[in-house]
């Protein structure tokens, strides 16, 4: 069989996207060291030889309001580059997270004979069930993370594969904690708070704030404490100004990227829902969940959900692990409480770090080599 190297179209939104599509082109590189990838990403995925023709940073918004007042330049986007893909006919598109985006595309591309690949099965069993059929018209097969999530789609007959996280692997069993502190200029004494207030701009417009203030709240129990912020690619201008205006005086160190040194450095992250939770579990770092969004976002969503956690080290662990903060509990003075009380609490942080180390071995099983298996299948070149 001919083995030459296949062109994948590709699409990743925001910073988790970017580098989960990077682990993935790892595993894709492994098999075919010639292979082509095109179509909207980030830096990560630029270092691997991925050909750009948008910035990720253009799909990173969040909910109804943000989407609305993106709508055109999104629509427009997904426009070209599904026409683009359509007279170009790579071997297969793979659709990183981004649903509302890469749904509609991945459908109109597997009519137009694509094979399509949607890599993160959505939370369909955390809420918006109705999301089951529209995978169903959208991909041909999905690359999970979790282990729960391919018998619920092959259920409902959609092609689904568990390849574990590619984070899993990529972050050692063992953080390495002295080389973060080294690298970020830490004392192996200091005690430090790590702030991620994620990587998309509502996030960052209305999650950074309390985080912040929090932080200063944190300093006046604890003048011992060390604060680092990971601000993601293209955020810094959002984040600056937040600084100065609401947390002047703090002895915050700011970080272009950097989020994993963040983590590895940290003894207690207060981290916005999301991928960051995870990775802040597989570095074994108790956290403090927080999100906040638009009240009409939040009007929306409440309500729709199907279990009680929204942080996936909770999930993972059907039980609070960690503090959630959400909506109108997200306030400084609770994430400041939280935060501090993990520092407090050695065998509550103990039994928390035992706790992400089973989910660590659980979610590591060899994801880019899974999945690259799993995608070489759909195109006939296993």
């Amino acid at each position: 069989m001919n083995q030459s190297a296949p062109r994948f179209g590709m699409v990743a939104g925001e910073a988790s996207g970017d580098l989960l599509a990077s682990l993935l082109m790892g595993g894709l590189k492994a098999r075919w060291p010639d292979l082509q990838a095109q179509g909207i990403g980030g830096p990560k995925m630029l270092a691997q030889g991925f050909e750009a023709w948008w910035p990720s940073e253009k799909l990173s918004v969040f909910g109804y309001v943000d989407a609305l007042l993106n709508l055109r330049e999104l629509l427009s986007i997904r426009k070209q580059l599904g026409d683009r893909l359509l007279q170009d006919k790579p071997a297969a598109f793979i659709g990183i997270d981004a649903p509302d985006f890469n749904f509609g595309l991945e459908q109109r591309l597997r009519e137009g004979g694509i094979k399509t690949v949607h890599f993160v099965c959505p939370s369909i069993w955390a809420w918006r069930a109705e999301r089951v059929e529209k995978i169903k018209r959208s991909a041909d097969h999905v690359l999970c993370l979790f282990p729960f999530e391919p018998e619920l789609l092959r259920s409902h007959g959609i092609g689904a594969s568990y390849c574990g996280h590619p984070l899993a692997d990529a972050i050692p069993l063992t953080p390495p904690k002295t080389q973060a502190r080294a690298a970020l200029g830490l004392g192996e004494s200091d005690t430090v708070v790590a702030l991620l207030p994620g990587s998309r701009r509502s996030e960052i417009a209305y999650i950074a704030e309390p985080l912040l203030k929090a932080a200063v709240l944190m300093r006046k129990s604890r003048p011992d404490l060390r604060f680092v912020m990971p601000v993601a690619p293209g955020m810094r201008a959002l984040v600056d100004p937040l600084l100065r205006q609401h947390a002047p005086a703090l002895d915050l160190q700011l970080l272009d990227g950097r989020s994993h040194e963040s983590l590895a450095a940290c003894d207690v992250t207060l981290v916005a829902s999301g991928t960051a939770t995870l990775e802040a579990a597989l570095f074994k770092r108790p956290m403090v969940i927080a999100y906040r969004m638009h009240a009409l976002n939040w009007w929306r969503m409440k309500g729709r959900n199907y279990q009680p956690w929204v942080g996936l080290p909770n999930v993972l662990a059907r039980e609070f692990v960690v503090p959630e903060l959400i909506q109108d509990a997200c306030t400084p003075d609770a994430l400041a409480r939280e935060g501090l009380a993990w520092l407090d609490d050695a065998a509550r942080y103990a039994c928390a770090q035992q706790c992400f180390e089973q989910q660590h071995h659980l979610l590591r099983c060899d994801t880019a080599q899974k999945a690259s298996d799993a995608i070489a299948q759909v195109i006939g070149r296993a």
